[in-house]
């Protein structure tokens, strides 16, 4: 059988572009539920955004070259996690956290300045779990990460729906307030129909590796959950916001992961099916959570 390391799938420039519009359509939908008050707030209380961010961009990377050491998967597979965790949190974390009934203002600012500071900090924590994690080493030095087009990409994805969904919302909030839930459900559904369309010409490849791959990403998955509901507790933050950071430290932005890895990678075959795997997988476990969430009403 073939390694999974040696596999590359087929991702088409046109499916990168249809991707990206989908995921810039997931994040206008959030945006049009908010308003730049909700910003203000934060900004007079940063604690929870500082330490929102902190648990995405220090710890979950952090985690997941500790849990590398630990399981030794194949070095695709373990750079597909590495970028996964190097991410910013994920267009649906906004979703699921309003869903959760946490502090969704809170969830999009993570989510917006993390998306920013990802032009430097993504390829960033790359390179450095990267080349820290010997059988990923040899990956990235065939690897050249341009970060002007991370820019570009990051921009256009979920900066400019993000401006663009706030000022829909302050200028027209009767548009807004008929169309936020429809189009929130919408586009999460069509982004979980991108990600199966888009893999269906590499299913047989899929298919074959997915239980290699599923396992290790249920548990990071689980990892980077618990690792945010953690980090939230220790510095004593309410369980509105508790909420926002949990799950934004566990959905992570595996739509930006394939971008970048079937830019930069060539959609090298373990690095793809993980972040492909991630974008089913958290969508169902933060759902979920924020059922589970949702029962009881969080103190702010």
């Amino acid at each position: 059988m073939e390694s999974i390391d040696d596999v590359v799938l087929n991702f088409s420039p046109a499916s990168l572009q249809i991707l990206n519009a989908v995921l810039a359509i997931v994040m206008f939908s959030i945006a049009i539920d908010l308003t730049p008050d909700d910003f203000r707030r934060l900004l007079k209380a940063p604690k929870s955004l500082l330490v929102g961010l902190f648990s995405q961009f220090i710890i979950l990377p952090v985690i997941t070259f500790i849990m590398l050491l630990i399981t030794a998967p194949s070095p695709s597979i373990a750079l597909g996690l590495i970028v996964v965790a190097a991410c910013p949190g994920g267009n649906i974390s906004n979703f699921i956290t309003h869903r959760a009934g946490g502090n969704a203002a809170l969830s999009v600012s993570m989510t917006a300045i993390a998306t920013v500071g990802a032009i430097v900090l993504t390829p960033a924590n790359i390179a450095l779990w990267g080349n820290l994690y010997a059988p990923t080493r040899e990956i990235l030095r065939a690897t050249h990460i341009d970060p002007l087009q991370v820019a570009v990409t990051v921009g256009l994805m979920l900066v400019l729906p993000l401006i663009l969904g706030i000022t829909l919302n302050v200028l027209r909030p009767d548009i807004t307030a008929k169309i936020n839930r429809p189009l929130q459900w919408l586009s999460m559904a069509i982004f979980t129909l991108f990600i199966v369309l888009a893999l269906s010409a590499n299913w047989g490849f899929f298919l074959q590796f997915i239980g290699a791959v599923f396992t290790l990403v249920f548990i990071h998955n689980a990892l980077a959950l618990l690792s945010g509901y953690m980090t939230a507790t220790v510095f004593r933050l309410s369980p509105f916001d508790r909420r926002a950071v949990t799950i934004e430290t566990g959905i992570q932005n595996s739509g930006l992961g394939l971008v970048l890895i079937f830019a930069f990678f060539q959609g090298l075959g373990g690095m793809a099916v993980v972040a492909a795997a991630w974008g089913i997988w958290h969508a169902i476990s933060g759902i979920a959570l924020a059922s589970l969430m949702s029962r009881t009403e969080a103190a702010r």
